[in-house]
């Protein structure tokens, strides 16, 4: 029984979702890429050019095989009655004239069918067949490694929809949050302002809600970011009309990955794909070189080729020496060569074929090269991220306690409501620089392992 892609989907959130409800999913984030690689149709795409590498594979070997020609048609000629001489006689003794009445229609017309047909061998191509199947079977093996580099590219798009909503989220939270804080502020000095209490004025009043209206700013543009990042999500996964559920209830920083920067490195020069879609392209183009050349040389072949004709109102012309066109059967075995010479053009193909071949050859120095340096990027940029971490947990938590504390003291009538402001303008901006960076860092975390070849 074969599983299409939608069975496939149903059947892994029947096993992994036994509590989730049809309206309602719960989603991980190994869940999530798993769903991703099965729904994504730019995979099957990728897989659609690698039938295609095995079809031109196919037509290589196929072109050293059985070669076979048919050509026959259906006319109308003139008919003949008698035989080769003058008057049709058959035969003669003296004056033997041949007739010349073949512009003449005196024995009406007739149907003339015929038939030709050819089944030969390439018996040696000088390397030609040989070397367009070497580059088609390397061929192959780069459309492969596309797919894996598709594949990577959703994990990381995942990876970045999954945690950019967590972020939103989050920072939806911390908004709504402190949107009470400042409506309690406020309410609690509009009623002192009516009853004439405490140090307030006006002023505190209109700063209060300068600062809501810029809260409630903050938080429209943050639940559209949730909502931007769950529609990407539920696109990814291929759960658009379900509603949908993260299993993460706070965004968390994944662990710091242990592995020194060398060792980064020597995963990523013994596991990257581009170095192996490299290598096969570069014993593609010197295939394809070879090929180019081997075009100035024949092709030997054999076989065995035949022709039948037939007009049923022309007498057969019976005589060795003579082919008749319109009646005979002919059959005969045969080798030969063919040669095709195109000084012009053929020099032209090898010199591109070359060129292609030396550009290669400089972008596969460039990845040796290239490739260290992403990996160099990724790791010094976790680590970064890792430290920055820290200190932005350190200084949310003390701008939180801040914050609490001037609420307090402003209930208190000890602080003014500027002072209010300030602490939540602080709080706000530290929480959400702390989640801003977590969410920086896991995607690092996942970018260091796909530049690394082992996401």
């Amino acid at each position: 029984m074969k599983f299409n892609p939608l069975n496939q989907i149903l059947l892994l959130l029947t096993l992994v979702f036994p509590q989730a409800t049809s309206a309602q999913i719960i989603l991980n984030l190994q869940t999530a890429i798993e769903l991703a690689l099965a729904h994504d149709p730019r995979v099957e795409e990728k897989r659609a050019f690698v039938r295609k590498a095995e079809a031109l594979l196919d037509e290589a070997k196929g072109s050293a095989g059985l070669r076979y020609g048919v050509d026959s048609f259906l006319a109308i000629t003139s008919g003949v009655d008698g035989g080769f001489f003058q008057n049709g006689d058959e035969s003669c003794s003296t004056n033997c004239t041949p007739r010349d009445d073949v512009r003449d229609f005196n024995d009406g017309l007739s149907l003339w069918a015929g038939l030709t047909f050819s089944v030969i061998k390439p018996l040696m191509t000088f390397g030609r067949l040989e070397n367009y199947q070497r580059a088609a079977q390397q061929n192959i093996l780069i459309k492969q490694q596309d797919v894996e580099l598709q594949r990577d590219s959703i994990h990381l798009d995942v990876v970045k929809a999954y945690y950019g909503y967590l972020t939103a989220r989050d920072s939806r939270f911390l908004l709504e949050d402190t949107r009470k804080r400042l409506i309690s502020s406020l309410e609690l000095v509009k009623e002192w302002l009516d009853q004439e209490k405490g140090t307030v004025s006006q002023s505190d009043l209109y700063a209060l809600q300068t600062g809501l209206g810029l809260m409630d700013s903050f938080l429209a543009e943050a639940e559209g970011f949730e909502a931007i990042a769950m529609a990407a999500l539920k696109l990814l996964t291929g759960l658009q009309s379900e509603t949908v559920e993260l299993e993460d209830r706070r965004l968390q920083p994944v662990e710091l990955p242990e592995l020194e920067l060398d060792d980064w490195i020597s995963l990523a020069l013994e596991n990257r794909v581009e170095f192996r879609q490299v290598e096969a392209g570069l014993a593609a183009r010197r295939a394809l070189v070879e090929a180019s050349r081997a075009d100035k040389k024949p092709i030997v072949f054999a076989g065995f080729a035949g022709s039948l004709a037939y007009a049923p109102n022309r007498n057969q012309l019976d005589n060795p020496h003579i082919f008749d066109p319109f009646n005979h059967v002919a059959l005969s075995p045969l080798i030969g060569l063919k040669w095709e010479w195109e000084p012009g053009a053929q020099p032209a193909r090898v010199a591109q074929a070359q060129a292609e071949l030396e550009a290669l050859v400089h972008t596969a120095s460039f990845a040796r090269n290239g490739i260290p340096f992403q990996v160099r990027e990724q790791y010094y940029t976790v680590q970064a991220k890792y430290k920055s971490i820290k200190a932005m947990r350190s200084s949310a938590k003390a701008a939180r306690r801040w914050m609490i504390a001037a609420y307090s003291d402003f209930e208190a009538g000890l602080e003014e409501a500027d002072k209010i402001l300030t602490a939540l303008q602080v709080y706000v901006l530290a929480y959400a620089e702390y989640l801003k960076v977590v969410n920086d860092f896991n995607n690092h975390v996942s970018k260091l392992k796909s530049v690394s070849g082992v996401l």
